[in-house]
């Protein structure tokens, strides 16, 4: 991911290494040079953290959203380095736009913002401000509209809250209005800046950094979006099937100020109006959809997701970065086995430090060589990460997997070739995917699995899958999972704990200096791991009402309804001994709400299939599928709940493990 692909910087400084006076230290910074690219640099604490400049002022958003008769003004607080602007040098910005400074708190130890008897800010919440401050960047944390001290109205995505970030990435560079008061005349200047942003932060504020970047804002060159959302429809709902019983008007409220939610009935009204609980797509998503944006983005992306968080789930990263591999934009990409985390709380050194020469390059221009490394980690196994060079592997292709009937019913196989018959499940809302993996060897009512042989190889799946079902439902209303299950013994992050894969300690490492009202010491944390029998990697739902369109409509029992499911992006390796799984069911309790019926379906298994990424493709399934297949490591038996061997018929690689299979175009 050269530089060059996607823009030059604005300009290249020099790293400081040591500075003995401050005329030399003026020089250091305003000479602009090319960094050598034999010598990675690295921008140096070189200023004083507890002489920095703490102000705040209020950014004119442009928006009357709380209809007072006035533009709607955002607080910004800032934290920046004294000696550059005495020396009339210019600095770049981290910025962490969020909802939740004062009402929920960021991190792991939910730090909120604290203010002295003028109005500025104290305690800065997160590391930022203590470890980049003193290398020469300015750190800047938005309170969005309708939140903590800022004006308007909390609209969950939409126009108010982007714009309520935008705003100020144009403020620094020129092209806005701020104030000294929230409702004073008094103008601000950020005549201390350059204007390069970077925007930072997990969950809503990586949401708010995707939006902002999907505008094409000039002056943000690169986000860092952790857990973050890139489509708020598909936040709420999988193809009509709903994720959550409450909508976006319920978070609005959760967030918003108390003087806020006086003033915004009429935006509480419009998310309910706007997001019926049917599913149906409506405008409200339209607005709220970043995706259809990629093309217009400008900044690079380092993009933060947990594989297994079940909050902002997975597909919400795979369809984004397939969106941005699309339209060539600069990305790198870090994947973890954990849920809902920062990775501050899972990987702490290695991320500060990499984030750290992200920035450096982004903001400073230094020629750090960060653009040549590996464009993806993968934690493959608890705190065991691994490096591809591209994301997918250029050898990835996507590989039509195809169920088939078992010698017992709802227990299957899965191969390449297609077959014919059916398999029928009905509902049972009180059941979730770990029951249906648990006994994926089971005859059981609740739902059909189909399974390979024990792998003679390694399989590699990276990438988003899709499961296209054709099924009959009984009733009316019918909602449908699928996931994909590596099954064999291993130990992995335990994501479904408190924690999400962590466990805190009681002792602090620090990251920069600290004040008395400030620290940069965070509790430290570990992996909390878990020994499985299986593991379930990738998942997705769907209302069959949503079958033809965005809008979902009842059903004919009786009448056979084709259905797509789009599968959370993953990285995962279902290693030799272990057999891969495709389960199909009804509601995962839990993860979708059930439907208002409680139907039995039958699927059509000619017209039902599982498009996958494969690494090698489906050469990679036909050599894994094939041979002798050692035993499950850490095992000497079959894993507890695992698939009982087939049965009989050899079928294209998935046969029984006494002997390899011969394959139409495989030599035979």
């Amino acid at each position: 991911m050269p530089i060059s692909a996607r823009r030059a910087p604005h300009s290249t400084w020099r790293s400081l290494a040591t500075v003995a006076t401050s005329a030399a230290l003026m020089a250091t910074f305003v000479t602009p040079a090319v960094a050598d690219s034999a010598t990675p640099r690295k921008s140096r604490p070189v200023y004083a953290y507890d002489k920095a400049i703490r102000e705040a002022v209020w950014v004119d958003t442009g928006l009357d959203g709380d209809r007072d008769g006035n533009n709607d003004r955002v607080a910004v607080d800032i934290v920046r380095p004294s000696e550059p602007a005495q020396q009339g040098r210019k600095i770049p910005v981290i910025m962490d736009a969020s909802p939740y400074y004062s009402c929920c708190g960021r991190g792991n130890e939910s730090q909120r913002k604290t203010y002295d008897a003028n109005g500025n800010v104290v305690q800065m919440p997160l590391f930022y401000d203590n470890y980049f401050v003193p290398r020469g960047y300015a750190f800047v944390a938005v309170d969005l509209a309708g939140t903590n001290r800022s004006d308007g109205c909390v609209d969950v995505g939409g126009r108010s809250d982007i714009q309520s970030a935008k705003a100020v990435v144009d403020w620094l560079n020129g092209r806005g209005r701020a104030y000294t008061t929230r409702t004073g005349s008094t103008k601000a200047k950020a005549g201390w800046t350059n204007g390069r942003t970077g925007m930072i932060g997990k969950s809503y504020d990586g949401t708010i950094a995707n939006g902002v970047a999907a505008t094409g804002v000039e002056g943000l060159e690169t986000i860092v979006p952790i857990g973050a959302i890139s489509s708020w429809y598909d936040y709420y709902f999988a193809k009509g099937a709903p994720l959550y019983s409450s909508g976006p008007d319920w978070l609005s409220d959760a967030i918003e100020s108390p003087e806020a939610r006086a003033k915004c009935a009429h935006v509480q009204q419009a998310l309910v109006d706007g997001a019926p609980r049917t599913g149906d797509w409506t405008r409200l998503w339209t607005e709220r959809d970043y995706v259809k944006d990629v093309r217009k983005i400008d900044a690079s992306v380092f993009v933060i997701h947990g594989r297994q968080d079940l909050n902002v789930r997975p597909k919400h990263f795979g369809q984004w970065w397939d969106a941005l591999a699309k339209h060539g934009v600069e990305r790198k990409i870090w994947l973890s086995q954990t849920g809902h985390v920062d990775p501050f709380d899972f990987r702490r050194a290695a991320w500060v430090d990499t984030l750290h020469r992200w920035f450096d390059h982004e903001l400073l221009g230094y020629d750090n060589g960060i653009d040549d490394e590996p464009m993806a980690d993968i934690e493959r196994h608890p705190d065991q990460w691994v490096t591809t060079k591209t994301w997918p592997p250029r050898a990835t292709k996507t590989t039509t997997l195809r169920p088939g009937k078992g010698a017992h019913a709802g227990v299957g196989t899965l191969g390449l070739r297609k077959r014919s018959g059916t398999e029928t499940f009905t509902d049972n809302p009180s059941l979730n995917e770990t029951d249906w993996a648990a006994h994926i060897g089971r005859s059981t009512p609740e739902k059909a699995g189909f399974v390979t042989a024990p792998l003679a190889k390694d399989l590699r799946l990276s990438g988003s899958a899709k499961v296209t079902v054709t099924a009959t439902p009984t009733t009316s209303t019918a909602h449908l999972s699928a996931i994909l299950v590596d099954l064999g013994p291993d130990t992995i992050r335990d994501y479904s704990s408190d924690g999400e894969g962590i466990t805190t300690l009681t002792d602090r490492t620090c990251w920069g200096p600290s004040t008395s009202g400030d620290s940069s010491c965070y509790l430290k944390t570990r992996a909390k791991n878990a020994a499985v029998d299986y593991t379930i990697f990738s998942r997705g739902w769907a209302d069959l009402g949503n079958h033809s369109s965005g809008t979902g409509s009842p059903l004919t029992p009786g009448t056979p309804y084709t259905l797509t499911l789009d599968l959370h992006a993953s990285d995962h390796v279902v290693p030799a001994g272990h057999r891969l799984a495709l389960i199909v069911a009804g509601t995962d309790e839990g993860l979708i709400d059930p439907p208002s019926t409680t139907p039995t379906l039958t699927l059509d298994l000619k017209r039902t299939y599982a498009k996958v990424p494969l690494v090698g493709g489906p050469t990679a399934f036909k050599k894994a599928t094939s041979g002798v297949a050692p035993a499950p490591k850490g095992s000497t038996t079959a894993p507890k709940g695992s698939w009982p061997a087939p049965e009989g018929s050899v079928l294209d690689g998935v046969g029984d493990p006494s002997g390899p299979a011969r394959l139409p175009g495989d030599g035979a």
